[in-house]
């Protein structure tokens, strides 16, 4: 028996973190083509309750959302994308991770599966989607909720992210990658254990590395983005009530970023979430989950 199947069920692992859910409901994985590359995602719950679409940071994956879509799949169709690069999703064959490419990703996915309103949950690299997103898109969500994310990011926090996306990625068992997984977020052995194999992959010589593209964790590389100006303008274009979620040992998010986009857009609100650093909803789904469902309008 491979010794990674010793790792928490998920809900084993959601009952240690406190996670409220009722029902063991599990996800559906699904796949559909966007202009030409496949994309995975998770679907969770009854299409007819209301819909929300949840977009990961870099380098996580559709399961990064599992402690938040477990207790909503109870009242929401919930539906989690592996976005291009990542997960069980194509990796773009001409490396264009750009801000520009991953909108028209969500546009032909929200073209292809979702209904016409929805709420939206980013993280991170995927909650800068999410609001340039409906910046592009008035009159058309129900709810935003941004994470840990804003048009500025902290040096320091930048700096240790790149840091430990490239250390060497080839390792020789699945031990050594829950090892640097457990030490970088601070979870227990077997809640790391339960959660990685979403991320990582055994090659055909035995290694093991990440699923999400190489390209990314190349030494300096980065990705095309948007100026902080001009996210700033897309900040200030937001028309739906909007939840901004900062953790409160974040060191890539700061405090006066979240408060200056509290000031632009029309309808927001803000929280802090304790016992939470960058990866909120992993560090404290509890309390994430309390923020998040007093923005969400209430199931008919």
């Amino acid at each position: 028996m491979a010794s990674h199947s010793l790792g928490m069920s998920l809900f084993e692992a959601a009952r240690q973190m406190g996670v409220p859910f009722v029902e063991e409901n599990e996800p559906l994985d699904k796949f559909v083509q966007v202009h030409g590359l496949n994309f995975h995602y998770l679907e969770w719950g009854n299409p007819s309750d209301p819909t929300i679409f949840m977009l990961h940071g870099n380098s996580q994956q559709a399961h990064s959302w599992d402690f938040v879509s477990l207790p909503l799949s109870k009242d929401y169709h919930v539906i989690a994308l592996d976005q291009r690069g990542h997960g069980d999703s194509d990796w773009a064959p001409d490396g264009d991770y750009s801000l520009e490419a991953q909108q028209k990703d969500i546009d032909g996915f929200v073209d292809s599966i979702l209904p016409n309103k929805f709420h939206l949950i980013g993280h991170s690299m995927g909650g800068r989607n999410s609001y340039v997103w409906a910046s592009r898109h008035p009159n058309t969500l129900e709810s935003l909720v941004i994470v840990d994310t804003g048009p500025e990011s902290a040096s320091r926090g930048r700096n240790r992210i790149q840091t430990f996306k490239e250390l060497p990625d080839e390792l020789n068992s699945f031990e050594e990658f829950a090892s640097r997984v457990q030490e970088y977020t601070g979870r227990t052995r077997e809640q790391t254990l339960g959660s990685l194999k979403y991320s990582i992959r055994e090659r055909a010589d035995g290694k093991w590395t990440w699923k999400y593209d190489k390209l990314m964790r190349t030494p300096g590389h980065r990705s095309p983005t948007w100026t902080p100006e001009q996210l700033w303008e897309s900040v200030a274009k937001i028309d739906c009530p909007t939840l901004v979620v900062r953790g409160s040992r974040s060191d890539i998010f700061a405090e006066e970023t979240m408060d200056k986009m509290k000031i632009l857009i029309p309808e927001c609100t803000t929280v802090t979430v304790e016992r939470a650093g960058h990866l909120v909803a992993g560090d404290n789904p509890a309390d994430f989950l309390v923020a998040v469902k007093e923005v969400l309008e209430p199931p008919s």
